[in-house]
């Protein structure tokens, strides 16, 4: 059993808000780097919204973030820690603001983990994060730049966003009582 807490227009809302307030900050200015795999197709949303309303084309990698989570059993033995096998498009990152965008933030391990990976590849100017949604419960001092939507949760519950592109559809979910 799920509730629907965000369906496709309320979606489509949200990220034409952070697209312009990245707009407003940045001038369009910035790298977006998508978090595998829903974050990536967020990104990807954002920066052609951006390109639609102001002709600015931003530039969008994909990032792999499973070899520097540290809150996975043996992820780091899976996959060879090389910085071309994390970002699936190499793009110029040193003194760039890099915007990462997640579906979900929740502990901030992900993010971390995002972070260690941004920096092995290079040292950018700033990096900022772009959720769709925070639902909190953070374990680490991690807070996003720009928030689609804050979703209060239990930890036992499960937050599960659908995109078009991957799932068919665009809806964020909240499953109540199946997290840890």
């Amino acid at each position: 059993m799920h509730t629907v807490v965000m369906d496709a227009e309320m979606m489509r809302r949200a990220l034409t808000r952070i697209a312009h307030e990245i707009i407003e900050r940045h001038r369009g200015q910035c790298v977006f780097v998508g978090v595998r795999t829903r974050g990536v197709d967020l990104a990807r949303r954002t920066a052609a919204i951006i390109a639609r309303s102001e002709g600015i084309v931003i530039p969008v990698c994909a990032l792999d973030v499973r070899m520097y989570r540290d809150d996975i059993a043996g992820q780091a033995q899976e996959v060879p820690r090389t910085s071309a096998g994390h970002l699936s498009l190499l793009l110029p990152i040193k003194d760039q603001t890099v915007m990462v965008f997640d579906d979900v933030l929740y502990t901030g391990r992900t993010v971390r983990a995002a972070l260690d990976a941004i920096i092995a590849h290079g040292r950018p100017q700033a990096i900022q994060l772009s959720v769709l949604i925070d639902r909190g419960h953070r374990e680490l001092p991690i807070r996003a730049d720009f928030v689609g939507k804050n979703i209060p949760t239990a930890k036992t519950d499960a937050v599960e966003v659908c995109v078009q592109e991957v799932d068919g559809i665009d809806e964020v979910r909240v499953i109540k009582g199946v997290g840890s």
